[in-house]
């Protein structure tokens, strides 16, 4: 696992400016997106517990718009440069590098987890353990908000992703592996491509039982 993580990071550290440029409109041209968030927010603000982690939090942009949404929004990432950059960019907020596999967080601490396109370049067989430790950290009744490429095709499909090899999923797969984890799959959503790579976008919201 080590070594496609360490590879992942150094891919990141390599666009820090473009890719934060890219994303600097916070989803204002993304309306699925943006409102999935949104919907996300409020219902993590329903369980009385703030507490919300932006889990490869990138340039910082989506853990400022989960802050300006209501909640305490804490941004992790496993690039350094994408972490000095959030930091700069959102020195009012708190980021710290952490892997998906091993976040410093204790069992139970969040009310919600956001992993926006985050898990894209897990290799499929590791998948199932970033879910499991995201389930770990979130209270009974937290939610995880999980955004991917989906495929209509009956296994992940690797792909050429710009920064570094990326992954997309069937939904019904992807939506049975986080109930594997302990969550419950509250909400599915797919919608068209909203970019050249031509895969469906996903959203799936999840709940802690």
């Amino acid at each position: 696992m080590t070594g496609h993580q360490d590879e992942t990071g150094a891919a990141y550290d390599g666009v820090v400016a473009r890719y934060a440029a890219a994303f600097a409109n916070r989803l204002e041209g993304q309306p699925f997106s943006r409102n999935m968030i949104g919907t996300f927010a409020e219902l993590v603000r329903e369980t009385g517990n703030f507490r919300t982690a932006d889990l490869g939090c990138g340039p910082g942009h989506l853990t400022d718009m989960l802050a300006d949404l209501g909640l305490d929004a804490l941004g992790l990432d496993l690039s350094p440069g994408m972490l000095t950059h959030a930091r700069r960019a959102h020195p009012e907020l708190r980021f710290a590098q952490a892997r998906m596999e091993s976040l410093p967080l204790p069992d139970g601490a969040l009310g919600g987890a956001l992993a926006h396109y985050s898990m894209i370049h897990t290799p499929p067989s590791e998948l199932p353990g970033l879910l499991a430790e995201q389930a770990r950290v979130l209270a009974p009744g937290g939610l995880l908000l999980a955004s991917f490429f989906a495929t209509e095709q009956p296994e992940p499909v690797r792909f050429d992703h710009k920064v570094t090899p990326a992954y997309s999923w069937p939904v019904e797969r992807f939506a049975e592996l986080v109930a594997d984890a302990g969550l419950f799959v509250a909400a599915k959503l797919t919608h068209d491509p909203q970019s050249e790579r031509g895969f469906l976008d996903a959203h799936i919201l999840a709940r802690r039982v």
